[in-house]
């Protein structure tokens, strides 16, 4: 196990320590800034999260290197053009091998499934160690994603350096992949058969979570299966147990939207940061000042940003168009791509349809002819958009979301409200809190029906959803607090930064 010990992870004996380099005077030792290594999982919402963080402790003065997989930096070539992580002074971008095994390599983003294999811990473990032994400026801290901890650990151990945990999603989200191993302890899963998928036994309300009173089973993020070999649950179930091992965690949240659960976490680790919404935080750094940063990332996106949409978005009145974004990574049959496309055709509001090239599982997403001609009228759509300028556009009313932590927290941060089509993992979480919690959005079921879609975009942008409007404005208020000078986010951005500095002192 990790121990911390004047804010330093004692290594076993025989570790091997990075030594800082020997003949620096004290002016020169002064002079240098604390150097902190961000790790990401390397998929879309993950480096993003992880990325805004990075770009705002390099503003307040640390010194950052954020290591991608090769074929994200590839990605981000791609997407970016050619110089993009060209960095910046005191920022720089390195790769280590992708970690899958091969055969397992796709053209598109990783899947999560790509990166549990048996080997990715070794895989990516030495060539992890590699980098950081080798980097000109020795290592002060490791900022990882929690969910690469089966290896960024046990490397941090093994260095000797201090590691924080990083949760690029909700902490209730987190809260509920921590429950996992309780849920099977209690005999709530695996389920008997699979009439208990559809017999109302995941309506069973669950009161021991602290923090998630009222929580049903179906809102946990679990795969409800028969059995307990899902690769993917076991992978995020284990990634919570490590948790232990490491006594600082960052969550990418505020204090006031999930206060309980804030309470709870706070008493099972010895340092919780809310540091969110991020771009709040990053959209007051002055231009001149953003200009040395990684601005060359726009977006911080690996799909290339389309900029059409905003010219239609413009022409249209405020609060009148329904946004649609299913995220980088969800992908559904064609005959729900043209369940959603009728029931926003008929709904007979203006409507912006983020369709990626591959959204729909295994062929061409194309629209039929007839709802094509509808979209002429009243629809925009496009492979992919700097969703947070869409999402504070005046035009943009509303929001379908696959509720992602992501695109929920921008959602929240812009005071937009959504209509949630959760695909899977904590993004049932969300759309609960969304819902029931947060009061700023509207449930709908698994089987997408298009008058189903029609009625609930007819109520969200209509009169029925002038509540949640309201409260969508409230939360948006909240975060801006949060973030402002005195706001918890702001000032435990400022805790990090005065940590890590003392590290850099030791």
């Amino acid at each position: 196990m990790i121990c911390y010990k004047s804010h330093i992870i004692l290594p076993p004996v025989g570790a091997k320590i990075i030594q800082r380099k020997q003949g620096m005077d004290a002016t020169e030792k002064e002079k240098k800034k604390p150097h902190v290594i961000f790790i990401a999982v390397p998929a879309q919402s993950h480096i993003k999260a992880m990325l805004k963080l990075a770009e705002l402790l390099h503003h307040k003065g640390l010194q950052v290197t954020f290591v991608n997989t090769e074929f994200t930096h590839k990605r981000f070539l791609e997407s970016a053009g050619p110089h993009c992580l060209n960095g910046a002074p005191g920022f720089r971008f390195e790769t280590i091998p992708n970690g899958v095994p091969p055969g397992l390599e796709s053209d598109g983003i990783h899947t999560v499934r790509e990166l549990i294999s048996p080997s990715v811990e070794t895989s990516f473990m030495a060539p992890f160690v590699d980098l950081l032994t080798r980097l000109p400026d020795p290592p002060t801290c490791i900022i990882s994603d929690g969910f690469v901890s089966i290896f960024t650990i046990d490397a941090a151990q093994k260095l000797g350096i201090p590691v924080m945990m990083y949760w690029t999603i909700a902490a209730s989200g987190y809260m509920g992949f921590y429950q996992i191993q309780s849920l099977i302890d209690k005999g709530f899963a695996p389920l008997k058969d699979e009439s208990f998928l559809t017999n109302g036994y995941l309506d069973t309300v669950i009161d021991w979570v602290p923090g998630m009173e009222g929580i049903r089973l179906r809102d946990f993020p679990m795969v409800w299966a028969t059995n307990l070999n899902d690769e993917v649950m076991l992978f995020t179930k284990q990634a919570t147990e490590r948790s232990h091992n490491v006594s600082r965690h960052i969550f990418h949240t505020f204090d006031e939207l999930e206060p309980g659960i804030i309470k709870a976490l706070s008493s099972m680790y010895a340092h919780v940061y809310t540091i969110g919404p991020l771009q709040l935080l990053l959209d007051q750094i002055p231009e001149e000042k953003k200009q040395m940063g990684i601005s060359g990332l726009h977006g911080y996106s690996l799909i290339k940003e389309e900029q059409d949409c905003f010219e239609w978005l413009q022409s249209k009145e405020p609060n009148s168009v329904i946004y649609v974004n299913f995220g980088s990574s969800t992908s559904m049959p064609l005959e729900n791509l043209i369940e959603f496309g009728w029931g926003l055709a008929n709904s007979n509001h203006h409507f912006l349809w983020i369709i990626r090239s591959d959204l729909v599982m295994g062929e061409s997403a194309v629209l039929p002819l007839e709802i094509e001609e509808h979209v002429k009228n009243r629809g925009f759509i496009a492979n992919w958009c700097p969703q947070e300028k869409v999402l504070n556009h005046p035009s943009v009313g509303g929001f379908l979301t696959h509720c992602g932590w992501g695109s929920t927290i921008e959602s929240l941060s812009a005071g937009v409200p959504m209509i949630c089509w959760p695909y899977l993992w904590d993004q049932l979480t969300n759309c609960r809190y969304i819902c029931k919690e947060w009061e700023v959005g509207l449930e709908m079921g698994n089987k997408v029906k298009r008058d189903e879609v029609k009625s609930l975009i007819q109520e969200l942008m209509g009169e029925g959803g002038h509540k949640m409007r309201n409260k969508a404005k409230e939360w948006k208020e909240k975060a801006h607090l949060a973030t402002g000078p005195q706001g918890s986010s702001s000032l435990n951005i400022d805790k990090i930064v005065k940590e890590i500095t003392m590290l850099s002192s030791v």
